[in-house]
């Protein structure tokens, strides 16, 4: 589906120690791209970013080490993009994540709300500006089909009163789709494309959070199920380099093809009441004492 040429393309992954984000990085890097990976773990990414170069000796791939379950740690990535570069042509919100319990970041949210969608929200916006400057540009959001069996519990967002990881983790995912969507309207006519995409069933460590039963469960289900990073990355990279879809903004996608994400993620008032509460949560996040 790809092999187009990305040569003077800047492109900033998020989530590339493993998995789906490594190999989408690795793919950037062989089309030429300028490729900005952000991982968690400093020695994963050096051992990635070191990979991709034996593998590519002339790719430009640099790292950025940050934690997006912490607000401060987005807006750190952020800052340290724009004081590097001028441009970004592609931006790849990748890094995810679920947790078997509940569990609170560093500024009081629950984990995988903050790491699926809430770093998505906010370092998109952060890095709008850069986008529409350097346009046309491409942002592409990984969420998930679990967005379909969801609701946004905007009683419970956090999961305080009763965590469920399928909920959490479909709810976070359910708000990437809503965020695109929401974005894809505020960018028409800016030559910025948002969309989104189900990736598959990819056999990574981003069970990872999960313990004791779960994981075990899990690791059954994608060991019999489970497609390969390869493979799982298809769709991203379709959507990122692709001309086919170069002017195509707002969608869901799936294997490559545009298909209809759930009836609830088209709900404008909710698109609308998710950003708000998006934008109050961050501002929470910035008065919480260091």
């Amino acid at each position: 589906m790809t092999g187009s040429s990305m040569s003077g393309k800047v492109c900033l992954v998020t989530g590339c120690s493993s998995g789906i984000g490594k190999v989408t990085a690795t793919k950037l890097a062989k089309m030429e791209a300028s490729v900005v990976m952000v991982c968690r773990n400093r020695s994963k990414g050096e051992a990635v970013q070191a990979e991709i170069r034996a593998a590519t000796p002339h790719a430009a791939v640099d790292l950025i080490v940050g934690d997006l379950s912490s607000m401060a740690d987005v807006r750190r990535v952020a800052e340290q993009f724009l004081q590097h570069y001028s441009s970004l042509h592609v931006l790849i919100n990748n890094a995810g994540g679920i947790n078997s319990r509940h569990q609170a970041t560093v500024d009081g949210l629950e984990y995988t709300f903050a790491t699926n969608y809430l770093a998505t929200f906010l370092l998109t916006t952060l890095l709008l500006n850069t986008l529409r400057a350097s346009a046309p540009a491409r942002i592409v959001n990984v969420s998930s089909v679990a967005h379909t069996r969801a609701a946004i519990d905007f009683a419970d967002l956090q999961g305080a009163r009763r965590y469920s990881f399928p909920k959490a983790y479909g709810q976070s995912k359910l708000a990437q789709v809503l965020f695109t969507y929401a974005l894809a309207d505020r960018l028409q006519g800016t030559s910025v494309t948002v969309n989104t995409l189900h990736p598959g069933a990819v056999a990574s460590n981003f069970n990872n959070g999960m313990t004791g039963l779960p994981r075990l469960i899990g690791a059954a289900i994608y060991a019999v199920i489970g497609i390969s990073a390869e493979k799982g990355a298809q769709t991203t990279l379709y959507l990122a380099t692709t001309p086919e879809v170069a002017n195509v903004s707002g969608k869901y996608f799936v294997n490559c093809k545009e298909m209809p994400s759930s009836r609830r993620s088209y709900d404008i008032a909710t698109q609308q009441r998710l950003w708000r509460i998006s934008e109050d949560l961050i501002q929470q996040a910035v008065r919480l004492p260091s």
